[in-house]
């Protein structure tokens, strides 16, 4: 057991040395264009196979000394020879850079948009993806360009940076397969997930303000204001009717609804955990952006001030994202 452990323990650290290896040559840009320092290139398990049978067919014509085995042999290893320099160059000279990738909720998938370029050739059968089983096959004429989108899961607000992209081909034939990794530095801000919940503002901020008649935006009562004459579409539930079995004319109730001040979502006003309370924030402030009523956000050590603007909803809702973590 201590000897699998201890031998758990070094393969880990080879593959941590090899991945700082390829940080090195393939360090964090905007963009990416793949030459020899980004290209690996090996043999797959056709490869390998076809390797085998070459052997084989040499050591026979060795044993038996036929020439056509030797030419065969000869033949088909000089095609493997030839299969290196096209596999290569079917990545070499491909530009990979990134484009916006919009922001998402914590539970949706995120989206990484790459843009694929071609030089002064094309390229074929190129698998783009985060590992070697999730790749996704495009074609890229010559002195073109083509947009592709990549997901990745979210499962918890913040930043969520883009792992490292790897591309890889084993055109034309099959047998030998060659890789980069790139890293675009992409990173996609993720809003935490709304929760629907009771409105996140202060009891005081409920009661009427004293001296002024005046309620809390979308929290208060509506004041009675008076009569007016009854017209056609007029609501029956305010219907006077005293007045009317009195014998005067049919008379609705007027109500009016004093808003003084705005709403103000305070993180303080919630229960639960960090994690609920800006989820209920989240659900908030997309309602009343929605209805596009003003609206303030206060969260410990940060105040938004009322506003009512689709920047101040991004800003509030990057806010609810970025709380609590590291700039």
């Amino acid at each position: 057991m201590a000897a699998q452990r201890g031998g758990g323990a070094v393969i880990a650290r080879l593959r941590q040395g090899l991945v700082r290896w390829q940080a090195r040559r393939s360090p964090v840009a905007a963009q990416v264009q793949l030459g020899q320092r980004q290209i690996y290139i090996m043999p797959d398990r056709s490869g390998a196979a076809f390797g085998v049978v070459l052997l084989l067919i040499l050591l026979a014509a060795i044993n038996y000394q036929n020439s056509m085995a030797y030419a065969l042999v000869f033949l088909l290893g000089s095609v493997f020879v030839v299969a290196i320099l096209h596999t290569f160059r079917n990545l070499s000279g491909l530009r990979i850079s990134g484009a916006g990738t919009p922001a998402v909720f914590a539970g949706e998938h995120a989206r990484f948009v790459l843009r694929l370029e071609s030089v002064n050739r094309e390229h074929q059968a190129i698998g783009v993806g985060w590992s070697a089983n999730q790749l996704q096959s495009v074609d890229i004429a010559a002195r073109s360009a083509l947009e592709l989108e990549l997901n990745l899961p979210t499962l918890a607000r913040g930043w969520l940076p883009a792992p490292r992209i790897r591309l890889q081909s084993t055109f034309p034939l099959g047998v030998l397969r060659a890789w980069s990794y790139c890293n675009l530095g992409q990173q996609v801000l993720v809003y935490p997930r709304p929760l629907e919940g009771e409105l996140p503002v202060m009891a005081s901020d409920l009661q009427d303000v004293e001296g002024e008649g005046q309620r809390v935006a979308g929290q208060g009562v509506d004041d009675y204001q008076g009569l007016k004459a009854y017209q056609p579409g007029d609501s029956w539930r305010r219907l006077h009717w005293k007045a009317y079995s009195r014998g005067a004319q049919l008379l609705v109730k007027e109500f009016a609804d004093l808003r003084g001040r705005d709403l103000c979502l305070d993180f303080m006003a919630l229960g639960g955990d960090v994690e609920q309370r800006l989820s209920r924030l989240c659900h908030w402030v997309l309602a009343l952006s929605r209805e596009q009523r003003p609206f303030a956000l206060r969260l410990p050590g940060l105040y938004l001030p009322v506003e009512c603007s689709d920047g101040h909803r991004e800003a509030c809702l990057r806010a609810l994202a970025l709380y609590g973590q590291k700039p």
